[in-house]
């Protein structure tokens, strides 16, 4: 959906080292990008995978339109993505006032307006944050009892010192209601009852569904499809005598980096820390096969 998945659809990273002053997702997403074609990096940024399978020695990569990319190697991470909001109203209204992520341009669309932001992660943080740059008034919806569980405390700090912003706690949202094909409603339940609140634009971020449909019967995966690595994959089925390197899946040679993985930390710096340790892993793997 976006280069740098989940990431380079955040509105503001301030986590990630080596950038002080923090920095917008898609920009750090160009910048990963334009610095991966540099080092040698073939992007196929018109396909898609479909299929993976082994034969023998090679890993075979199935694309939209039939074609196939062989490797001795590969490296899942094909992260996740934003989770849909079953309610009534939502999908009828899903761009068109509703929204799953974030981006800098619709920021600026919703100047001087409502918006509502669903979620407690720090995605929603984030999102809220930046909305109250433009926005007349930013309402939170938190299903939780606060933000502690979910939320890095500085974002905990920056959100209550903005008077734009209303954390509603124990809150989540019903139902979306639309005029002339355009959200302008949302029905909310909170410790106080349900009630109607009048708003422009709806952010949705309540998590994600791992991409991994593609992998089905090849590679493990837990009972929400992220991928299983290391001792994990080694309890679900490993087939060689010799253990599993960290991030290897229960098919040799194909590794796993980021959020798509099992047990993964969500983070930013942690999913770069991944595919960096995926390489190394990969160089063993080479010169052991």
């Amino acid at each position: 959906e976006a280069p740098g998945g989940q990431a380079g659809q955040s509105s503001r990273i301030e986590n990630y080292l080596g950038f002080p002053a923090g920095l917008s997702g898609s920009d750090l997403a160009r910048r990963a990008t334009d610095q991966a074609r540099r080092l040698g990096a073939e992007l196929l940024t018109v396909r898609e995978a479909v299929g993976l399978r082994a034969e023998g020695a090679g890993r075979l990569v199935t694309l939209t339109g039939g074609g196939v990319l062989s490797a001795s190697c590969v490296i899942v991470a094909s992260g996740v993505s934003y989770r849909q909001l079953d309610r009534p109203g939502f999908l009828e209204h899903t761009g068109a006032g509703i929204y799953y992520g974030a981006a800098l341009t619709e920021a600026r669309s919703c100047a001087d307006q409502h918006v509502v932001v669903i979620g407690g992660a720090n995605s929603a943080g984030q999102a809220a944050v930046y909305f109250s740059g433009y926005a007349s008034r930013v309402t939170m919806l938190v299903r939780g009892p606060s933000l502690e569980k979910s939320m890095s405390q500085y974002l905990i700090e920056q959100i209550a010192a903005l008077p734009k912003i209303e954390v509603r706690t124990g809150s989540s949202a019903v139902a979306a209601e639309g005029e002339q094909g355009r959200f302008r409603r949302l029905r909310v339940r909170g410790p106080d009852g349900e009630e109607t609140l009048q708003a422009d634009a709806c952010f949705v971020f309540i998590g994600g569904s791992p991409r991994t449909d593609w992998l089905a019967g090849t590679v493990a995966r837990d009972e929400r499809g992220f991928i299983l690595a290391g001792r994990d994959a080694q309890a679900a089925g490993w087939p060689l005598a010799r253990e599993p390197y960290v991030l290897e899946t229960t098919v040799p040679g194909v590794f796993v980096a980021g959020d798509v993985r099992a047990r993964s930390i969500k983070r930013v710096a942690s999913a770069v820390g991944e595919g960096s340790m995926a390489i190394s892993l990969i160089h063993e793997y080479l010169v052991e096969a």
